[in-house]
């Protein structure tokens, strides 16, 4: 364990210190991870006015803090790892990667936690601002609290399995644009990015449950704003660690069936 904490702060100082260095990438991705939660908050919050106030049992001050805990939440559990191996693979950067003694995901994991807590000091006050403007009212109570850390780790993990072991396709084919497209849409609809599951038939809602896309995103956020019980919070929990331990299994499958066909090219 000793050894992991001094790879991860070797790698989450340099992590920091790459993102110093491309500061104009950082704000562009944050503008992104800002501007999609707003568009949807300004969207409902006008649906909600012209429906007297509410939509689906949610009121306009529910969307807003509903889309600003999306924002929060979203930008702890988002990965950009599908995007990379197709890149590192073509320019042989894959290959450096594997002289190392220790598996490329913990380099990965450190490098995006990095990003995450230096854009942090970005991201709330932003958060807050939005919240005065839109005079959000959130009354969460202790256990929500409480409980909403371990499920954003949960939900963190089990994302950044999931999707590591799908950039990992890489390694049979460099065109995976139309994967990485179609795996963004679902995670739109499934996940409570695009609107609260509740708003969805009831299809839908039992198709989000059973995929790993709600609790990976909407999960969270229904704890932090109190709309779960302590019975569903345990239903979600169980979800979440069962979802984690399959990303896992997938992950590593697919990583040590694609190393064992692994063809290095490039410079």
């Amino acid at each position: 364990m000793l050894a992991f904490y001094a790879i991860y702060k070797s790698y989450f100082r340099l992590a920091l210190m790459e993102q110093f260095q491309y500061r104009v990438s950082m704000l562009i991705w944050l503008l992104g991870g800002i501007i999609e939660p707003l568009m949807y908050l300004v969207v409902w919050r006008t649906v909600a006015q012209q429906q007297g106030g509410a939509v689906g049992g949610y009121t306009e001050n529910d969307f807003a803090v509903y889309y600003i805990a999306v924002m929060m939440v979203s930008h702890a559990t988002f990965t950009w790892i599908m995007w990379e191996y197709v890149y590192r693979i073509r320019i042989g950067l894959f290959s450096v990667m594997l002289l190392k003694p220790i598996h490329p995901i913990h380099n990965d994991i450190s490098y995006n936690v990095g990003y995450k807590f230096l854009t942090l000091v970005v991201m709330v006050p932003i958060a807050a601002l939005l919240a005065w403007f839109f005079d959000a009212s959130w009354q969460p109570t202790l256990w929500s609290l409480a409980a909403f850390v371990p499920a954003l780790i949960l939900a963190f993990l089990s994302r950044f399995y999931l999707e590591w072991g799908m950039a990992m396709v890489a390694f049979w084919t460099t065109r995976i644009d139309a994967m990485n497209q179609a795996y963004i849409v679902t995670t739109l609809f499934l996940s409570g990015k695009l609107a609260p599951l509740e708003l969805f038939p009831q299809f839908v809602q039992v198709t989000a449950n059973i995929l790993p896309f709600r609790w990976m995103l909407a999960f969270p956020v229904e704890i932090l704003l109190g709309r779960v019980t302590p019975i569903e919070l345990l239903i979600g929990i169980g979800a979440q660690l069962f979802w984690l331990l399959a990303g896992y299994l997938f992950m590593q499958l697919i990583y040590r069936a694609g190393i064992k066909r692994y063809a290095a090219f490039g410079a």
